[in-house]
């Protein structure tokens, strides 16, 4: 692999430490070996000792004596692979074309993997379940201050929400949750804060003032910046009193999350799990389709899988051919979005055991504030 472990979770899950910068990975008879510049050097060898830390400025100055003018990561891997008498790597679906041509140009056999990288990333270990619960208590930690702003705040004559006598905006609520999320050692990104007609767009991330009365969605999904691990936690509140559609709503809901709980253990079929939840949602009078050009229903997934990556194998979809084990940690997220009420999801994180799921997620659901 070539990439760097702060984007790329295959490479952060290899060798366990955040490098900023492109380096490279290999796997020789089954043991890590990274090629590091002097600046990360002795980090590396601290911090990943699992791994053999090759020196890139090692390989530079032999191959510039040798008569290379540009050293770039294909003369250093041909280097590497040259010493040991090896002729051809396996690498990820993923890896750049044009580092792929340059190695091919040296002599050197691509070939790419079939699959997941490391397919065992996605059952995780006991401290893996760790990690994630603490993302997951970050992501409480802003929505608890969602919360208590929503119940702080004021309604103003025209329905409009003012905190501390300033107009209540999407933005300025984010503003406050990520912020709170950055002083719990988590990194939030595109946390979404939606209200009214908004909310019916389960990717809209919110815009302009809020208003009393109608469902707001608040989705929060941060990273650890300790150990790059998300956290994914939705809650859906009203400010004031929510009407009886609404109430309906978020009651179904919630009812919707609590059977797929049930239906969620080792054994289950991703597909089959959602299937429950559209069926019952559909039971309750609340049908899935386009009316007047837009999406209304229970229109996504009910869950997808959550690790390194906010979006993971397996999936729990209308379309997902994925078998749920043990080990196996997914998100929990029906909703019902309809222009004329508005929007609610509930989202918690369910870790997959033998006989049942057991619920991560700790923060309370209470839809009037």
């Amino acid at each position: 692999m070539v990439a760097d472990s702060d984007r790329d979770a295959d490479m952060l899950y290899a060798v366990g430490m955040f490098i900023p910068d492109a380096f490279i990975y290999l796997r020789l008879n089954g043991r890590c070996h990274i090629v590091m510049s002097d600046l990360e050097i002795d980090r590396a060898r601290r911090e990943a000792p699992h791994c053999r830390v090759l020196s890139w400025v090692r390989y530079s100055d032999r191959l510039r004596k040798a008569g290379v003018r540009k050293v770039t990561h294909a003369r250093v891997i041909h280097a590497i692979l040259r010493e040991r008498g090896l002729r051809s790597v396996t690498v990820p679906g993923k890896f750049p074309i044009g580092l792929a041509r340059q190695l091919r140009d040296l002599g050197i056999r691509v070939r790419p993997i079939r699959g997941a990288c490391f397919p065992e990333r996605e059952l995780k270990r006991a401290d893996e379940v760790k990690k994630i619960s603490a993302a997951l208590m970050m992501a409480e930690v802003g929505l608890a201050e969602a919360h208590q702003t929503l119940k702080n705040s004021k309604v103003a004559r025209n329905g409009r929400l003012l905190f501390h006598n300033v107009p209540l905006t999407s933005e300025k609520l984010r503003s406050i949750v990520d912020t709170a999320i950055i002083q719990a050692g988590g990194l939030a990104s595109h946390t979404i804060v939606a209200g009214g007609r908004q909310a019916c767009d389960p990717h809209e991330r919110g815009c302009g003032p809020l208003k009393a009365n109608e469902p707001i969605i608040v989705d929060v999904f941060p990273r650890s910046q300790r150990t790059g691990y998300f956290g994914d936690i939705t809650r859906t509140f009203v400010k004031g009193r929510a009407s009886e559609p609404v109430r309906k709503l978020y009651h179904t809901v919630a009812l919707g999350q609590a059977l797929a709980f049930k239906q969620l253990k080792a054994g289950a079929r991703g597909a089959a799990v959602h299937s429950e939840v559209t069926g019952f949602f559909e039971s309750q009078g609340y049908k899935t389709g386009k009316h007047n050009g837009h999406m209304e229903g229970f229109f996504h997934g009910t869950g997808h899988g959550l690790g390194m990556e906010i979006h993971e194998c397996p999936r729990v979809g209308p379309t997902s051919t994925d078998v749920l084990r043990r080990g196996h940690v997914v998100t929990v997220e029906p909703g019902l979005y309809y222009p004329g009420i508005g929007g609610v999801r509930l989202e918690d994180v369910a870790l997959v055991t033998a006989n049942g799921a057991r619920n991560l997620t700790k923060f309370e659901k209470v839809l009037e504030v």
